[in-house]
């Protein structure tokens, strides 16, 4: 699968949804973990790099686009 390239601030879309119902998710820190912040209920959730880049489906939303 190839590398999906993401950044700061862009919205994604996790392989499965939050409990809350919401798939959406905003990228709000960046470095060796990935914070995200669901989109739908607020709540935010660290996940080490590797395992962001395994979870993750697609960008839906991009910083550099908007």
């Amino acid at each position: 699968m190839p590398d999906i390239p993401f950044s700061l601030n862009d919205i994604v879309e996790m392989k499965k949804p939050h409990p809350c119902g919401e798939n959406r998710w905003k990228i709000i820190r960046m470095g060796a973990d990935i914070r995200i912040k669901c989109q739908g209920c607020g709540h935010s959730v660290m996940l080490p790099r590797r395992e962001f880049r395994k979870k993750i489906k697609k960008v839906l939303e991009s910083e550099k686009n908007a």
